[in-house]
């Protein structure tokens, strides 16, 4: 399945490593037009981009859309902040995870869903240590190592 067919459009792939999620939320994007055809043409990077909670209302900060060629005039600032959209109830439970316990809420995934709308996946995620990366990355080459095995053997 390619990336066109399965509707991702970037993926923050040190998400994980660096922190243990907890709590998976998706979020619609508000999205000028010029915006969503760049997005159509797979052209996205939410590797640095962070969700910071004001005033009621969650921002997606530092997510980089490149501009549409062919928007001209009309084309959007890259790195502008965007309104996620949210459910009152989503967006109190993520206030107070961040203002009580001081977890992070990170990017994930930006994809179309079935219906076609750009949405983001975003995760409410506690800091990993050293250590934990560590098993984390120690974990990860056990698995490799046991499927080459399992390949070889079986």
């Amino acid at each position: 399945m390619s990336k066109k067919e399965s509707g991702v459009i970037a993926v923050n792939r040190r998400a994980r490593f660096d922190f243990e999620i907890e709590e998976v939320f998706e979020a619609g994007l508000m999205l000028t037009g010029s915006e969503v055809k760049s997005l159509r043409e797979g052209r996205a990077n939410i590797a640095e981009a962070y969700i910071s909670p004001e005033n009621g209302e969650v921002w997606l900060i530092n997510a980089d859309i490149p501009p549409y060629a062919p928007a001209n005039r009309f084309n959007h600032e890259p790195k502008r902040h965007r309104k996620l959209l949210l459910k009152k109830k989503e967006i109190e439970r993520l206030f107070g995870a961040v203002a009580r316990s001081g977890r992070t809420i990170i990017a994930l995934r930006l994809f179309f869903n079935d219906r076609g709308i750009a949405k983001l996946e975003i995760g409410l995620a506690k800091g990993k240590k050293t250590i934990d990366k560590r098993e984390t990355v120690k974990r990860r080459e056990w698995d490799k190592q046991k499927s080459r095995l399992m390949k070889n053997l079986g």
